[in-house]
């Protein structure tokens, strides 16, 4: 069952893809390329800097005359990036999101989307929060923060984890009852606490939608532990 278990935390963490650049490189590089960072930064841009910033506004938006579909476009795209690994990539596209609307949730949802690939938990953590400052019901967002607390339980196995992550997965269940991510990982989150019948229950759920996230290992491992 430790197997299963390490098993299933890799299927709920894990990024999908090889990544092309290793933390340390990545933060050494950030240190002198802004656009690695979060918000550019926060750092004051050069006239340069500035022009080139709103010279890129007006090309966006004479596509997307609106800076919030502009800036979805360029959150996807950065989703899209970060699948195959290219990390840098996508945090530029994520930078790029911001910098057409500050006020877009999923931008930070991106941010700590690069630092989940890179385990780190904490940061990630804190971008999410910042996110649902400006959208408390973002799906997306509330179950990637559930996802941090489930890992976090993981490493500690604080039973207090856990029931947070049951917590917040639930949150983001009531606002979206069709995202099929949601739905996997409070699966996963009900089979680590051995409640079968609530395990099944949104895994046959995921399965009605499609069951995209599940793979034949998490299904193997709620059968062995979850004989119906």
């Amino acid at each position: 069952m430790k197997y299963f278990a390490f098993i299933i935390l890799l299927l709920i963490t894990a990024p999908a893809f090889s990544q092309q650049i290793s933390y340390p490189d990545w933060k050494k590089k950030a240190e002198t390329q802004i656009n690695l960072q979060p918000e550019y930064g926060n750092v004051s841009k050069s006239k340069e800097q500035l022009e080139e910033d709103r010279q890129f506004i007006e090309t966006v938006l004479k596509q997307d005359t609106i800076r919030r579909k502009g800036s979805e476009h360029l959150v996807k795209l950065g989703f899209t990036y970060l699948y195959r690994g290219d990390l840098e990539t996508a945090m530029k596209r994520f930078n790029q999101a911001w910098l057409l609307d500050p006020k877009n949730e999923n931008a930070y949802w991106g941010y700590a989307a690069v630092y989940f690939s890179f385990n780190d938990l904490t940061e990630a953590s804190r971008q999410l929060d910042k996110g649902l400052l400006l959208n408390p019901k973002s799906s997306n967002i509330l179950t990637d923060k559930a996802t941090i607390y489930l890992a976090g339980y993981m490493n500690s196995r604080s039973t207090a984890d856990l029931v947070k992550a049951i917590e917040v997965f639930h949150q983001s269940y009531k606002i979206d009852p069709f995202n099929q991510n949601t739905l996997f990982k409070l699966s996963a989150a009900y089979f680590y606490s051995k409640d079968c019948t609530n395990a099944w229950k949104y895994y046959n759920e995921c399965v009605k939608l499609g069951g995209q996230p599940i793979t034949n290992e998490y299904t193997e491992a709620l059968k062995a532990q979850c004989k119906m």
